[in-house]
């Protein structure tokens, strides 16, 4: 049994205002193209004490993403924690927090994970990358208008 703790930070600039980019992350139709898979599901209600789920298969296993809005400031800023699970056993427990400022005509979006990691179920690494993926995702989805 070992728990791994890690933090990690992401910045991104986006070419589109705050509220284009916000927007992004409010909009279910929206965010499932940039955040989920083609074959796999998402459900979003965006709103403090809302819940987000996205469920997909990889490499045979169902992997489960639960995310629950603790903050959200239109705009400006979404705080929410978030559960991994691979299958019916818990991988991860992490905190993100998601900061949108304007910068150089655009928005600089600066993401802050802090997660607890489980019995190896999931690498620190795996999740920054995959974290990174989609917030290059992201940004293809915001350039395509």
């Amino acid at each position: 049994m070992t728990v791994t703790h890690a933090t990690f930070t992401l910045e991104r600039t986006y070419q589109a205002a705050p509220a284009r980019v916000f927007a992004a992350w409010a909009d279910p139709a929206t965010k499932a193209r940039w955040f989920s898979t083609p074959t796999g599901e998402h459900k979003l209600d965006f709103r403090v004490g809302g819940r987000e789920v996205n469920r997909a298969s990889h490499d045979g296993q169902v992997l489960t993403f639960e995310s629950w809005y603790q903050d959200i400031v239109t705009d400006y800023r979404i705080v929410y924690t978030s559960a991994l699970y691979g299958g019916a056993e818990l991988a991860t427990v992490s905190l993100t927090t998601v900061e949108l400022t304007p910068a150089d005509g655009g928005t600089l979006l600066t993401l802050t994970e802090q997660g607890t990691f489980l019995d190896g179920r999931e690498d620190p690494d795996w999740r920054q990358r995959g974290t990174g993926d989609w917030l290059d995702a992201l940004g293809t989805d915001l350039r395509r208008g």
